[in-house]
């Protein structure tokens, strides 16, 4: 099987596969839609990423990948795969290779991917080397601001949020060290910059938000010790994201937060499907160092040393 970078002669076969892409960085897809889409076209243009996609060719039939670094950080991601047909060809875990040796050179450590656990490439991802450490379900919250108001408990202040800024960024540090496990720090680290909303009781309650044309998505870290999170989280969808636009909300929960699931099912929420988070480690090239020997001069001799004599 031949593997290559994609050029601008396979416009018209990733035209063909738009529909038949597995997208793998969720909050991307349900922000930016299709990765193969006019849209997701546009992240090649974006000085502040770096973008690769390969293609591997073999008998008529190809296989796509796309992968993905935001400068400074210490992952990659892989965008999207396709066609979600053959994702369990033999030859798969030859184009996740050639993907990850790229984000290798970038300086990546690992590379990451969220697949539905019973969707076509969690199988060929699993056989290319690469592992779960946790799993997510994207929650629709879309219509949270309106059970937030039929709660109506009106015992709790929920206009406390405000927009996170340089002087909130030790209170983020210090809920990323308390909620997420320290088994994953290397491979989720604490978010690069600090975008989103806290709710100033306490400083426990943060969410990052990303948001693109085709919708918005929600990332807490909210602390155990919250109370009256269906509230405080109608209130953030309700009242304090500008410019919504009537565009779906989503918030992910990670294992690693599970319990906050029962507060998003009291306000009507819809769960997605269970998704994989993995990561495959990189290895990365070290040369050894070679030892030289010292050269010797002719003009100098080295005499061997006598001993004339022990003393016991």
């Amino acid at each position: 099987m031949t593997i290559r970078p994609l050029d601008f002669r396979d416009l018209p076969h990733l035209y063909r596969l738009r529909t038949d892409a597995v997208g793998l960085d969720t909050t991307r897809t349900l922000t930016r839609g299709n990765p193969l889409g006019a849209v997701g076209l546009l992240a090649y243009m974006n000085p502040a990423r770096q973008i690769y996609a390969a293609i591997a060719e073999e008998d008529g039939l190809s296989l796509l990948g796309g992968i993905i670094q935001t400068r400074g950080e210490s992952f990659a991601k892989l965008l999207y795969l396709a066609p979600s047909s053959h994702l369990d060809h033999p030859d798969f875990p030859a184009l996740i290779d050639r993907l990850s040796a790229e984000a290798g050179s970038w300086g990546a450590f690992h590379v990451l991917a969220e697949a539905n656990e019973a969707g076509s490439a969690f199988g060929g991802l699993r056989k290319s080397g690469f592992s779960v450490y946790a799993w997510q379900r994207m929650w629709d919250i879309s219509q949270a601001a309106e059970a937030g108001l039929r709660l109506g408990s009106g015992e709790v202040e929920t206009s406390n949020w405000n927009r996170v800024g340089e002087i909130h960024w030790s209170a983020i540090q210090s809920l990323y060290q308390q909620i997420v496990p320290p088994l994953l720090h290397p491979v989720e680290p604490i978010p690069s910059r600090a975008v989103g909303w806290m709710f100033d009781n306490g400083t426990k309650c943060y969410v990052n938000v990303s948001q693109g044309m085709y919708g918005i998505v929600l990332m807490p870290l909210i602390h155990p010790e919250v109370r009256d999170v269906s509230s405080k989280i109608a209130s953030l969808v309700g009242r304090f994201l500008p410019d919504r636009r009537n565009r779906p909300i989503y918030l992910c929960v990670r294992s690693y937060q599970a319990w906050l699931e029962p507060a998003l099912e009291d306000l009507g929420a819809r769960a997605g499907e269970r998704q994989a988070v993995m990561v495959k480690h990189l290895t990365r090239l070290v040369k050894d160092e070679q030892a030289v020997l010292a050269a010797q001069s002719s003009t100098v001799s080295v005499q061997p040393s006598r001993v004339s004599r022990i003393h016991k």
